[in-house]
């Protein structure tokens, strides 16, 4: 099947103005029966579903980082060596904001196509590079033509990277609650529930970067300028345990709410709270340290540019 971010292919994403654009069709399907369920990209997947779906599962999360191919003739180099006015490919704003403030020496430029199109334009010489997700290229089993792995000190993530969700209709969670890795839902609601609160698409200058270890949820999020200049970047940590929840009345042990589309069935309710908690307030701080203006003015730029 066929969605509108796969068949409009000579605007980047944020100029088509359309919300869902790797899902919509999809959902159509699952909506009216003609498929069972849906199998996505988490970070593809809007914070806001149609009603009467959900996640039901959220999938061991591969490595999340963003990955580097470059063109053959630059074997052995990296972002920082190539030289001057080299032509770097990604379609996200998040990846072009934080290459200019990483690597002013750079050309970015706007690349669209699924991963066998772009990795052809980058052989015919379009580009010198392309930013990819790592786990995307572990999929295609690519792992021998990256270049050069992204941390992320040097590039935060997008919401959800790395993660695969089954996406169902509201009624059938629970066949697909056993599916759930706990050490990946937990990170991934912080993550759609910051970009939530924010405001922003999966298109939007927002990126992330989390860990649950040990009963801790840490989150660092940050949102950027289009040219990269403007930036803000916040952290948080939250305890993810039984011992924070001894309080908590039984009421609100429920597993039928929703969290940014995804419900808990087989978590413990309030964990998911708590990891959605954590979420909204650092949004919230950044919110408050003029995130929103940032956002937008963002948005604005690329669709002027």
């Amino acid at each position: 099947m066929s969605t509108i971010g796969d068949q409009i292919l000579d605007r980047p994403l944020p100029k088509i103005g359309e919300k869902s654009l790797f899902t919509k069709e999809l959902e159509t399907a699952l909506l009216e029966n003609k498929v069972d369920f849906l199998v996505h990209s988490l970070k593809d997947m809007p914070t806001s579903l149609p009603d009467g779906l959900a996640i039901g599962a959220i999938l061991r999360r591969e490595d999340p980082r963003d990955a580097v191919i470059l063109h053959k003739k630059h074997r052995g180099q990296t972002l920082e060596t190539l030289p001057p006015k080299s032509i770097i490919g990604t379609s996200s704003l998040r990846r072009t904001a934080q290459l200019k403030r990483k690597f002013p020496h750079l050309i970015i430029k706007d690349i669209r196509g699924n991963l066998q199109t772009r990795r052809e334009k980058l052989r015919k010489g379009d580009y010198d590079g392309i930013i990819l997700a790592f786990s995307g290229m572990m999929r295609m089993g690519w792992e021998d033509a990256i270049s050069q792995v992204l941390d992320e000190n040097v590039m935060l993530y997008a919401v959800g990277q790395g993660a695969l969700a089954v996406e169902c209709r509201i009624n059938d969670c629970a066949f697909f609650a056993p599916l759930n890795h706990k050490q990946s839902v937990f990170p991934t609601i912080a993550e759609r529930s910051l970009l939530n609160t924010l405001g922003g698409g999966c298109s939007a200058p927002v990126a992330v970067s989390s860990k649950f270890s040990e009963g801790t949820l840490l989150l660092i999020a940050a949102v950027w300028s289009l040219d990269g200049s403007v930036t803000l970047q916040e952290t948080l940590s939250q305890k993810i345990t039984n011992e924070e929840l001894k309080d908590e009345p039984d009421e609100k042990r429920k597993e039928n709410d929703l969290y940014c589309g995804m419900t808990v069935h087989g978590l413990e309710p309030l964990q998911v709270r708590l990891s959605h908690k954590l979420g909204v307030t650092l949004a919230q701080k950044l919110i408050s340290e003029g995130a929103l203006k940032i956002i937008e003015d963002a948005k604005t730029a690329c669709m002027k540019s």
